[in-house]
């Protein structure tokens, strides 16, 4: 039991691959006490064929990045630092949409292991409390126009118990909102087994068709007034769901001669950021 508890704290490759439920999907883990960015080392492995569902695993990243080139935090020893390659045949336009294909898997994996109330901000960050405990950054390569491979990045703040200034109005770990340790290992576990699950389901028809529903019964967003960043314009208006692209569907209002019309944009993810009108959701 004392080698299972080190080995669970260092997050061993051999000890997680044990662990495995998946058919595919982390049966082989590699793992790193320190790389600049898990994404990075992914990619390199996507380059050469064999290597789908390959799982990197770091205890700490130097410098780890999140979406729209933001930085992240990935302190050693309480986080879950994670990318997962993919190599398959999806047109690469679709790609995007694994985004929350993950969020999905994550979200419904930390409430499984934890038996916290997790939702998703569109659309790639779990939320709880208010406050952000995970976020995803999904990096693609092709090949004379052909997907090469999908790298999946999990930034996860799992066991930590202390946020920078800056940091801890809008960020938070499984830890300090469950007030126990959380066990890294049978989260990775959890996830992959979803995430596995919701990627066979993506597959059918490369959309979001048979997972809409759920997605939107998560979306912290829905049906709050969100405020809209593009790289040219920001507006605000009343977040409906996701549709089966993925994209978010905002139902706008202007106010034309008097008159009041009402319009329902469509929100690719791409250069854009959702806030809430009063903070961050």
């Amino acid at each position: 039991m004392n080698d299972e508890r080190t080995e669970y704290k260092r997050l061993d490759s051999s000890f997680v691959e044990k662990r495995m439920l998946t058919g595919c999907f982390g049966k082989k883990v590699l793992y790193y006490e320190e790389v600049d960015s898990t994404n990075t080392v992914a990619k390199q492995l996507g380059r050469y064929p064999g290597n789908h569902g390959v799982l990197v695993l770091a205890e700490r990243q130097n410098a780890g990045r999140g979406r729209l080139g933001r930085n992240w935090s990935s302190p050693g020893g309480s986080g879950i630092w994670m990318s997962l390659v993919l190599q398959s045949g999806i047109l690469p336009a679709n790609a995007s949409m694994l985004t929350l294909v993950t969020a999905l898997a994550v979200n419904r994996g930390i409430r499984e292991e934890t038996g916290l109330e997790s939702f998703i901000k569109w659309p790639n960050d779990i939320i709880i409390n208010g406050k952000k405990v995970c976020g995803i950054l999904t990096e693609m390569s092709t090949v004379s126009d052909k997907l090469e491979c999908v790298v999946i990045g999990m930034g996860i703040n799992v066991n930590g118990e202390y946020f920078s200034e800056e940091l801890k109005s809008r960020a938070t770990s499984l830890r300090m909102e469950c007030r126990k340790e959380v066990d890294r290992v049978n989260l990775i576990v959890n996830i992959m087994k979803y995430m596995e699950y919701y990627y066979e389901v993506f597959e059918r028809t490369e959309t979001l068709k048979y997972m809409v529903d759920e997605y939107n019964k998560f979306l912290i967003n829905r049906n709050l007034q969100v405020r809209i960043r593009e790289a040219d314009s920001e507006y605000t208006g009343l977040a409906l769901g996701i549709n089966e692209t993925g994209a978010l569907l905002v139902e706008t209002e202007e106010i034309n001669q008097g008159l009041k019309n009402t319009s329902v944009k469509t929100v690719m993810s791409g250069e854009v950021s959702v806030r809430g009108i009063l903070g961050y959701v």
